[in-house]
């Protein structure tokens, strides 16, 4: 399946701005950014933007930042007989049958033993990128664990409602990752409440970190950080507190840093980054709880990522080479490192390094490359660039699905 390109960043901000009756100099004041970033953008000079700039143009344009960016709707369908992820979500999301009062599933509802290996399972191919597998299995994953409730009672329902609750989540990253923050939001609902339900007192604060996560893709950016301070403040862990605590609460504070480096808090994001680096140093290593990383890897891979984002491209490929134990973590936080390599080397103007480090990206996470829309982005820009006909940069535009 190849993904048509839809109309570029530019042109949907031309088309909004013309939409609420803005000179491009009045965006460009409204949105606190350089009335030239604007004008490049919509001649298609530019065809890419820092988050922290996309961010302040759709907040100017009173848009989600996904709308201005524009992502692949749905999933690759693999075969003639099977659905469209996005859609399957949806509907596993808010399924009729609840609405009509209509019978469960007869059939048999699967084993907590089972149940656990699915979502286990679920949570890897998630982790390694593998979006489409991600959109058959979830669905499933998700009738299973709301059979298993139905089934159970007592403590083994409380644990198939932990099941559902990280199912959900899972469910929610996914469809946030795809642009589909409204459908994101709705699986933290049905996750936060199934986590009341649970037996996992952790799972509140692994939504909630979630919950930032999308409020940041929506372009919420101060409820984002404040709903991530806010919550660490609450979880805040002591000498005696468990290792995964600890990692929840820096997971909490590098989603704050997150949001706030996008609306341009770079003193509040030096800040964070300083409580973050203590908690994963006292860590020592790194940990994957409930599907995310945190470590002093982590922590390293966050701050370049920050680094990019403030425009510090020099000092973001310095503090890469730094990074340690690479390895440790999951394929496609790995390939979003070499993403931000690729943008830092972009911005030095050295497209060759920008080429490499995609390329390294895209043999870690292939699949996940061909939905990440900061990727397609930048690949489009420097096939733009590039004069020969045949390049490295253009056969990866071609694999990426690219046209032009």
């Amino acid at each position: 399946m190849e993904f048509h390109e839809e109309p570029g960043i530019g042109d949907r901000i031309a088309r909004l701005r013309l939409r609420r009756k803005l000179t491009q100099e009045r965006l460009a004041e409204r949105a606190g950014v350089s009335v030239d970033v604007v004008r490049k953008l919509e001649q298609g000079v530019r065809s890419t933007a820092r988050l922290t700039t996309l961010n302040a143009l759709a907040r100017a344009l009173d848009v989600e930042p996904s709308v201005l960016v524009g992502q692949p709707s749905t999933f690759e369908v693999r075969g003639e007989q099977d659905q469209p992820s996005v859609l399957a979500l949806r509907q596993v999301l808010s399924p009729v049958a609840d609405l009509l009062g209509e019978e469960s599933d007869p059939e048999e509802p699967p084993t907590l033993t089972q149940l656990r290996a699915a979502l286990r399972s679920t949570e890897l191919v998630r982790r390694e990128g593998r979006i489409g597998e991600i959109g058959l299995l979830l669905p499933q994953l998700i009738r299973d664990a709301r059979a298993a409730v139905r089934a159970h009672s007592g403590a083994d329902a409380a644990a198939a409602y932990s099941v559902l609750a990280e199912a959900y989540q899972v469910a929610a990253t996914t469809l946030t990752a795809l642009g589909k923050e409204d459908a994101g939001f709705t699986a933290l609902e049905r996750a936060t409440e199934a986590a009341r339900k649970g037996n996992d007192p952790h799972l509140e604060t692994a939504g909630i970190s979630s919950l930032a996560w999308v409020f940041t893709r929506q372009g919420r950016l101060a409820d984002a950080e404040r709903l991530a301070t806010v919550t660490a403040e609450r979880v805040e862990p002591t000498f005696r507190s468990q290792p995964v605590e600890l990692s929840l609460w820096g997971i909490l504070l590098l989603r704050a840093a997150t949001a706030a480096v996008r609306a341009g808090r770079h003193d509040t994001v030096r800040e964070l980054l300083t409580l973050v680096s203590a908690a994963a140093a006292r860590i020592g290593t790194d940990r994957l709880d409930y599907a995310t990383p945190f470590g002093p890897t982590n922590v390293g891979v966050a701050k370049v990522n920050f680094l990019v984002e403030m425009e510090d491209s020099a000092e973001a490929l310095r503090t890469a080479r730094t990074v340690p134990d690479l390895r440790s973590l999951p394929p496609t936080w790995l390939a979003r490192f070499h993403v931000d390599r690729a943008l830092a080397h972009a911005e030095l103007n050295n497209a060759d390094g920008a080429v490499r480090a995609l390329l390294t990206a895209e043999r870690i996470a292939p699949e996940w490359m061909r939905y990440h829309s900061t990727s397609r982005r930048l690949v489009s820009d420097l096939r733009g660039g590039e004069r020969r006909r045949v390049s490295p940069v253009s056969d990866l535009a071609g694999r990426l699905g690219l046209e032009g």
